[in-house]
């Protein structure tokens, strides 16, 4: 069976492979062969349980994603699990517990790594101090200058993960804080321009030499204001971005988009929605002629299977 014929099945969900062509780029000739499977989620909002009525009826729920990303590990070699923030607030599980609920579950599911989402200041720095004790992955973010703030050492700008010899730079933004978050619960946290410290990031991940470099970006998809930093315009602006896992604009996106720029650097951007109803996957692939990404429709998670 062909590769792009393939159907994931027996999971807690359903998965097609989509049809955007492969992109290559260059890589070392040595990683030929190797594979790369990235899932990741976004703006999950304390949604545990799966939605008991509505149109999501039965979508999403921490057990099914759990399920589906144990039998892809099951099938896969290397596999990096990624979030993009907004973990806490939308359910009375963060009311009653303060994200200390979300963070055990997902560090049992074994995530790699996440970002600071606005809503992640919800309970101000005090709050989110406390619910990164229950986190056994790295926060990243790389805008938001947390060095006068009690939890300037629980958050790194980047780290360099090695699956199966391949090394993937991974850092992360926010989106702007002003409008968005009240300054009494970010306290001293510093908003930098999160296209400017992207160019610098890829320059400190390349002089790392990374195969992959992937940015965990909370700062939305796109808005009708092109000035308003985006995942789009980041593409557009900084090359050599491999993968852009998006969120805060809870955007439903079919298939990932294959964003070439003017200096004809193409990179994949990725996001699934909201609330855990979508795990989302893009395997890359190492060959002769470089790496390929290819795309995954959503995992639609079901509580039903």
């Amino acid at each position: 069976m062909k590769r792009r014929q393939f159907i994931l099945r027996s999971l807690a969900a359903s998965a097609s492979v989509a049809v955007s062509p492969l992109v290559l780029s260059s890589c070392q000739p040595n990683l030929n062969g190797r594979k790369l499977t990235i899932l990741h989620t976004n703006d999950m909002h304390s949604h545990i349980d799966p939605f008991k009525e509505g149109r999501n009826k039965g979508m999403g729920g921490m057990a099914a994603r759990a399920s589906a990303i144990e039998k892809i590990r099951a099938t896969e070699d290397n596999v990096l699990l990624l979030d993009v923030g907004d973990v806490f607030q939308g359910t009375p599980y963060f009311n009653m517990f303060g994200g200390e609920l979300e963070l055990k579950l997902m560090s049992e599911m074994g995530y790699d790594a996440t970002t600071v989402g606005n809503h992640e200041f919800d309970n101000g720095l005090d709050g989110l101090d406390h619910a990164m004790q229950f986190a056994n992955f790295p926060y990243l973010s790389a805008n938001y200058d947390f060095s006068k703030t009690i939890i300037a050492q629980k958050v790194r700008s980047y780290q360099v993960f090695n699956r199966g010899g391949v090394k993937i730079g991974i850092f992360g933004l926010g989106v702007g804080l002003q409008g968005m978050v009240n300054p009494a619960l970010s306290g001293n946290t510093v908003y930098l321009d999160p296209i400017t410290v992207a160019k610098e990031m890829v320059q400190e991940l390349k002089a790392q030499k990374c195969d992959l470099i992937i940015c965990l970006s909370h700062i939305g998809y796109e808005y009708g204001n092109s000035a308003i930093p985006s995942d789009k315009r980041l593409a557009q602006e900084v090359s050599e971005i491999d993968v852009i896992l998006g969120g805060h604009t809870h955007t439903f996106m079919d298939e990932p988009l294959l964003l070439t720029n003017s200096e004809g650097y193409t990179t994949t951007i990725n996001q699934v929605g909201w609330a855990g109803i979508n795990l989302g996957r893009i395997d890359v692939e190492f060959t002769a002629k470089g790496k390929g990404m290819v795309a995954y429709n959503p995992i639609l998670l079901s509580n039903k299977a």
